[in-house]
């Protein structure tokens, strides 16, 4: 294989009383696409952070390749010292970097590069911040959740983004879809420790699921040969013989190792406490609007909601899902337009802002409103430990104030808050922010379970598809349409998904309209006009030479060839028991597996520029 970038071996780092990373390893080698996976506190951002230099082990050793270059995204960035986001992300260049590349980036992101870093929402600053550590091309990118707070067109934009980069990657993201489409490596941080799958996330949930049965065997065996040494030490001891002495020893250990023992984090118990049943029709809207002064966020929408429905409500930030749920829901007045609710209607809301969180109040408090320990779930009074654990949360945390809450934790405690509710309706808006992937799977189930309507706003085409009936979509200009089926049953139906930006953005990214693009800057002309009059001076000097054309018209066979290879070895390298078996066979298929891989991405990227010049030149 080829030597790797980084490499972390044997990190140890201990934050109070137990072990965070406990021998955790990581290695990374040019154009890998590793992606590293585990619980909501498991230490992936600390592993990511030792690996970027920001955080130093308490034992073990961290290599970086002489000459690479690094760039690390984290959760939040910090824009200290910068007047512009431009030059907030000029500021991640190197020497020999392409300056256009800062401003082209952020205006694919939807900013200008005069903004005011301290006025930025989340989502302008994470995209900000995915500009700057882009920008230079490094040789390793480490992406700490990149896609938070980003809407579905910049989350899509962004997977083709990093499809077409050489760099190596590591990637920590909750959005399965992303994981599945990026990654080509799964390292898993479980209980302080790593293993490593060379397989995407796809495999991923699969292998897991394996190696904890084979550890809960391995705990059913160690427990019957407990009992059976405690049965020996009860009734068959003959006399201290230095064989029994070392007998009992060996029981103390086994006790010890069972008693000491990380066990997998269990699972978040997601009841929903359920209301009378609502009447047949739960909502109804014909022709309702609203505007914001000479802003439409709503149009002419109709929609007729029943029972047991789960719609989705998709679009870009900003094009007015929330407004449309406070429409629905009967919280905001329509300025045409009436909707109608149905009978005995109880609905549990999921804010996706955590407004209702006040940072001083305390765990407990939260939940039981203050002065009590008991939480009423479903109408029943539960003791409020109790009903923490079911959220995976400790006693201790009770009394510690929501500000020391990781965003996992937050988004658990407000599951918490609405399910405890008597609902016959969730509106959940955004509800799989921050959440591990675990407990993404229970909500899902959950909301497939659920006997009541849910109306669910979310960014996770994933978890779209796994959980709704049908769509509503924000087309433009207040304008919603309404398609059966998940997010990619609309995609097959509107023939395109959620778009945000301009048509024309996808051809300023061939590699050489970079210098065009900087003319026509200089001249004052947009990017797209920019990228326009870079395709008018192509067709005008030149067409696909004859190489060019033969590669566009055989890549294709050739890919197909590469992948079927890559999926031969993956399936071979994936044998558990082949290292051990053979070694060297396992090296050598390994070293395969990765120049397979490698030649497949080099195939995929030129024909796509290919493509992408064919249609230029064409125009």
């Amino acid at each position: 294989m080829a030597p790797p970038l980084v490499l972390l071996q044997d990190i140890h780092l201990r934050f109070g009383a137990t072990p965070l990373l406990d021998g955790a390893e990581l290695s990374v080698s040019a154009s890998e696409r590793v992606c590293l996976v585990g619980r909501n506190g498991s230490g992936k951002s600390t592993l990511l952070k030792v690996a970027a230099g920001l955080v130093a082990p308490d034992s073990g050793s961290r290599f970086f390749q002489p000459g690479a270059t690094v760039r690390y995204l984290p959760q939040e960035p910090d824009f200290s010292g910068h007047a512009t986001t431009l030059s907030y992300v000029e500021a991640g260049l190197g020497p020999g970097d392409d300056a256009y590349r800062a401003q082209y980036l952020l205006e694919e992101l939807g900013l200008t590069g005069r903004e005011d870093p301290s006025n930025l929402s989340g989502g302008e600053a994470r995209r900000a911040a995915l500009a700057r550590v882009i920008a230079p091309e490094p040789d390793v990118l480490l992406l700490d959740e990149p896609t938070n707070h980003l809407d579905l067109p910049a989350i899509e934009w962004l997977e083709s983004e990093l499809r077409g980069l050489r760099s190596a990657i590591v990637l920590i993201s909750h959005d399965r879809r992303f994981l599945e489409t990026l990654s080509r490596a799964t390292v898993w941080l479980d209980r302080g420790q790593t293993r490593r799958l060379e397989q995407g996330f796809a495999a991923f949930e699969a292998w897991r699921d394996e190696v904890l049965e084979q550890e809960e065997t391995e705990r059913h065996k160690l427990d019957r040969k407990i009992v059976a040494e405690l049965d020996w030490l009860r009734y068959g001891v003959t006399a201290r013989r230095k064989r029994n002495v070392r007998r009992l020893g060996l029981l103390h250990s086994m006790r010890k190792d069972r008693r000491e023992e990380r066990r997998a984090v269990g699972n978040v118990k997601l009841t929903v406490s359920e209301a009378e049943t609502s009447g047949k029709l739960v909502i109804e809207a014909k022709g309702i609007a609203k505007s914001y002064g000479d802003r439409a966020v709503v149009k002419d929408f109709s929609t007729r909601i029943l029972r047991g429905d789960r719609i989705g409500i998709i679009g870009p930030n900003g094009a007015g899902k929330t407004t449309l749920i406070k429409l629905l829901t009967g919280e905001l007045a329509p300025d045409s337009g009436t909707v109608k609710l149905g009978t005995n209607l109880e609905i549990a809301s999921l804010d996706q802002k955590r407004a209702a969180l006040d940072p001083a109040t305390t765990l407990k408090d939260a939940l039981t409103g203050g002065g009590s320990d008991q939480v009423m779930v479903g109408g029943q009074p539960k003791h409020v430990i109790g009903y923490l654990k079911d959220f995976l949360f400790t006693p201790d945390q009770a009394n510690a104030p929501l500000s020391v809450l990781s965003g996992g934790e937050r988004g658990r405690l407000m599951l918490a808050r609405a399910l405890a509710l008597p609902s016959n309706m969730l509106v959940l808006d955004e509800p799989t922010n921050d959440l591990d992937l675990e407990t993404l799977d229970l909500l899902q189930e959950m909301v497939a379970d659920y006997p009541g309507t849910v109306i669910l706003v979310s960014h996770d085409r994933d978890f779209l598809d796994r959980t709704v009936s049908s769509v509503i979509v924000a087309e433009g200009e207040g304008v919603f349409s309404e398609y059966a089926g998940g997010y990619s049953d609309m995609v097959t139906q509107r023939g395109r998904g959620v778009e945000a930006r301009d048509k024309s953005a996808p051809s300023a990214r061939a590699k050489g309209g970079a210098g065009q693009g900087k003319s026509a800057s200089q001249g004052g002309a947009s990017q797209a006009g920019a990228s326009q009059a870079g395709v008018a001076q192509g067709k005008d000097k030149r067409k696909l030479s004859f190489h060019e054309q033969h590669a566009l018209k055989t890549l294709p066979k050739t890919m197909d060839t590469l992948r079927a290879k890559v999926e031969k070895l993956a399936a071979e390298i994936a044998d558990p028991t082949l290292y051990a078996r053979d070694p060297a066979r396992f090296q050598k298929t390994s070293a395969a597996l990765a120049e397979a891989q490698g030649a497949l991405d080099t195939a995929e990227e030129e024909w796509l520029r290919l493509e992408i010049l064919k249609e230029e030149l064409e125009g």
